[in-house]
């Protein structure tokens, strides 16, 4: 019997390589199961050119961050007509790109922070101030690249002082950054597989916020409530606002949308388009409740590759 051969594209540039890489491990152990003949692809150490099209059937992709989150990584499996996992192209770039994607939530009736974004090449600290009222933001405010991942580059400010600091220090790597209101309550995040809520987890992290840390250290103890503490209405609200985002985005495979829920609405921060899928993720968890086993769920993701995404 032939053995579809799958190539897991893990690791990469981005500063979440670390996280990539354990996704990959537990990713190549779940196909290795499975029975499919797997090989491994850095594009840290290659270019995407270099993968080898004659002796791979279908690309897992397990990158995160920058140049594989982002769409670069997809027009390569694209040009290179290889199907692969997740999301294609334009659905990955707007997706990452907080700026666009919250665009296009509000173009959509979906409930965002309010925001506003500021370039490097044009930023002035004198009128911050009075942009910051013109928005209608208050503080404490969340400041954040538009790209990153993992909570990356996230800052909490609480008075003008702060965020001008922090802006200044994010400027240093950053061209472009977001700033947008703080949001309370309850941290409410939805996995969508094809489509199709899987459910939604609540998170309790005992840090300020669900940060880097919370989220890929078992030291942390972020208290992970399956299925989230709202009501059943409630519940089903989420899991349909995700899929609306899912399906506005052109989004394929997994993606999980991260909200925050407080005075009875829910506030859509982000989508993710390559969730982790550690030993700590959230995705597995949420599908493990449902029965999918985690090597059912990469199977499900390897037969619904494809290139055209």
């Amino acid at each position: 019997m032939y053995k579809k051969r799958v190539l897991v594209v893990l690791g990469g540039n981005s500063k979440e390589r670390s996280i990539s890489l354990k996704t990959g491990k537990a990713c190549i152990k779940a196909i290795k199961k499975l029975g499919y003949s797997v090989k491994t692809f850095d594009p840290k150490f290659k270019s995407f050119l270099k993968i080898e099209k004659k002796d791979t059937d279908v690309i897992f992709n397990a990158l995160h961050g920058e140049e594989g989150e982002d769409g670069y990584a997809q027009s390569f499996f694209e040009f290179l007509k290889i199907p692969y996992t997740h999301s294609g192209v334009i659905s990955s770039m707007n997706s990452m790109n907080k700026a666009i994607s919250k665009k296009i939530f509000l173009k959509n009736n979906i409930q965002t922070p309010k925001y506003t974004v500021f370039k490097k090449k044009n930023f002035s600290q004198k009128n911050l101030k009075d942009i910051i009222k013109k928005k209608k933001l208050k503080f404490p405010l969340v400041l954040k690249p538009i790209n990153e991942g993992s909570s990356i580059g996230v800052k909490i400010s609480n008075n003008l002082n702060a965020l001008k600091k922090n802006m200044k220090n994010l400027f240093i790597y950053y061209d472009n950054l977001i700033i947008e209101n703080f949001i309370g309550g309850q941290e409410i995040q939805v996995a969508v597989l094809s489509g199709k809520s899987l459910g939604a987890i609540e998170l309790k992290p005992k840090r300020k916020f669900y940060d880097f840390k919370a989220k890929y250290t078992k030291s942390a103890k972020t208290n992970h409530i399956m299925p989230a503490n709202i009501s059943p209405k409630k519940y089903q609200e989420v899991s349909k606002i995700a899929e609306k985002t899912h399906r506005i985005l052109n989004c394929k495979g997994v993606t999980r949308s991260d909200f925050k829920f407080l005075n009875d609405k829910f506030y859509l921060l982000e989508i993710n388009t390559q969730p982790g899928m550690t030993e700590l993720s959230l995705v597995p968890e949420i599908a493990q409740y449902k029965n999918i086993s985690f090597e059912k769920l990469i199977n499900s993701l390897i037969q619904d590759a494809s290139i055209n995404r």
